[in-house]
């Protein structure tokens, strides 16, 4: 059975640290007013108040042992560039899901959602034990698709009418999979692109 626990992940690129009310204003400072929030279960962020409900939420399911979040900084400029974390921990089933990822925009497109990935999902298979690393996205999300696709997860189909998001839209969401079985294929291709 899998134990998480509060960790730092180090890599080239950037530092992955438990996420603290202290990150709020660097996060608000990248994330308010972003319109990823569509995508995303937590509605807008228009204010750094928002910013700071939404770590209070992460800090208390952290507090339940069903999430583990994260602030992600950006090593070279020593910025917090977004947030990401564990959720869904199944510690009976060895498996966890990799996500509620975003990044501020002069972070995307760079190394820091690759590694930030490797380090993850590294940490999940070679240090945890996990059998299974799932990761989620809404289905009118084509960017975020590519990407997870990108790693070489396996797509594993869509739960229709799957959430509710803040708006009142009803969202499906497209479910992807890596298993430790697949897992040194998926490590291999991460440290390609990471070169």
């Amino acid at each position: 059975m899998i134990v998480v626990k509060p960790m730092v992940l180090t890599g080239r690129y950037v530092r992955l640290e438990p996420l603290s009310e202290a990150h709020v204003p660097g996060l608000a400072e990248i994330g308010v007013g972003q319109p990823f929030w569509n995508f995303m279960v937590y509605g807008k962020m228009e204010s750094a108040d928002d910013m700071s409900n939404w770590v209070k939420d992460l800090l208390s399911r952290a507090e339940k042992g069903t999430d583990l979040p994260f602030a992600v900084v950006h090593l070279a400029s020593g910025r917090v560039a977004g947030a990401t974390r564990y959720l869904n921990i199944t510690p009976e089933h060895n498996g966890l899901e990799v996500g509620g990822t975003w990044y501020g925009l002069e972070f995307q497109r760079t190394a820091v959602n690759t590694e930030c990935k490797y380090l993850l999902i590294k940490h999940a298979f070679e240090d945890l034990g996990c059998i299974r690393v799932q990761i989620k996205t809404d289905s009118r999300n084509m960017r975020s698709q590519r990407a997870i696709e990108r790693i070489g997860a396996v797509k594993e189909g869509v739960l229709r009418n799957h959430m509710i998001l803040p708006d009142g839209y009803i969202r499906d969401s497209v479910f992807y999979s890596i298993t430790d079985t697949e897992w040194p294929k998926v490590k291999a291709r991460l440290e390609e692109m990471l070169t």
